[in-house]
């Protein structure tokens, strides 16, 4: 009697196609899984490392906040036919500081003042400090012209390079009459330095009865010892503007370029603490009378932002959010993240 070929029956050969096809599936399914969660984990972290690192710098920007800053902040042109001076802010129309102050605090709050993101008006802030990249101080200013429209910095300290002064940079000076601030429009590789009336923020209004450079003479078109101190303004607020699908946090130095440090970020909200030596009021979004900007000591951040991707799972941008409390003219103290 012939053998019978050896093989398989075409129902044990389904059966065997159908389980390989269920544990192929299965892997398949847990592998997307890992795929979609690995994808979520780099989107999460991706975000709170971009919420982290803006906090960073707008911390290290903080706590320098005041520094070679005179006490109750430098005096601004003012009175008679003086313009406020010109706010940093995002495009679109032009902001400026209050037509009230006669002198610019170290921190200059701005409420409200940024763009509305998703429904919420987010805040503008300003601050200001001794730049210490150029030791401008070190000797006094070899001459400043009796119209104080351009200023001799001694030999001794080298103005020219990668460091050195350059048009868009906000001089501070002081001698025993006070302190006044001004632009810098124009330098030509000397010691001289020259401010023009136009600059762009409007620092430069020399005409003004108050808080110019030319109330620091001991006599008409006469100045005594002068020093001159290199000054950082920086102003922090949301640009909805360049990118209205991508609203980024952004850092302005002076009146210069608009930086963006968080692409995604969605809201910027900041309070501040005083000490009044009364009621040392906290969480206020703008101090009003009797206080003044010179009273903050503490300013609370908060910072919300978006993802740059959208997540699988969910088809929508993750969204997460940070606040620091940040001391003023102190490094005793940062809250950590939470």
């Amino acid at each position: 009697m012939p053998e019978r070929d050896a093989g398989f029956t075409v129902p044990e050969v389904l059966i065997a196609s159908l389980l390989s096809m269920l544990v192929l599936g299965a892997s398949l399914a847990s592998f997307n899984n890992a795929m979609t969660l690995a994808d979520t984990s780099r989107i999460v972290s991706e975000t709170n490392q971009g919420l982290q690192a803006a906090i960073s710098v707008m911390t290290r920007d903080f706590i320098q906040t005041g520094q070679g800053i005179p006490r109750g902040g430098v005096p601004i042109p003012s009175g008679g036919t003086a313009v406020p001076i010109v706010r940093p802010a995002p495009a679109g129309p032009a902001q400026a500081f209050p037509s009230t102050w006669v002198t610019m605090p170290a921190l200059a709050p701005g409420g409200g003042l940024g763009p509305s993101v998703l429904g919420v008006t987010t805040d503008a802030v300003t601050l200001f400090y001794a730049d210490p990249t150029l030791a401008l101080n070190e000797w006094p200013l070899a001459g400043i012209a009796a119209d104080g429209s351009t200023m001799t910095v001694d030999a001794r300290t080298p103005i020219t390079g990668v460091d050195g002064i350059q048009p868009g940079d906000i001089i501070l000076f002081s001698n025993a009459l006070g302190n006044a601030m001004q632009m810098v429009t124009a330098t030509n590789g000397t010691q001289t330095v020259t401010f023009a009336a136009a600059d762009a923020l409007g620092l430069n209004q020399r005409a003004a009865p108050q808080g110019t450079l030319m109330q620091l003479q001991s006599a008409p078109g006469t100045f005594p010892p002068t020093t001159a101190t290199r000054l950082l303004m920086i102003t922090y607020y949301i640009d909805a503007t360049t990118d209205p699908a991508l609203p980024r946090l952004t850092r302005q130095v002076n009146a210069g370029p608009r930086r963006a440090i968080a692409l995604g970020a969605e809201n910027l909200q900041l309070t501040y603490d005083l000490v009044d030596g009364t009621t040392n009021p906290s969480n206020v979004e703008s101090p009003a009378a009797p206080n003044s900007a010179n009273q903050i000591r503490k300013v609370n951040l908060f910072l919300a932002g978006r993802s740059l991707d959208i997540s699988v799972p969910t088809r929508q941008f993750i969204r997460n959010s940070m606040a620091v409390g940040i001391g003023l003219r102190s490094l005793s103290f940062v809250d950590r993240y939470r």
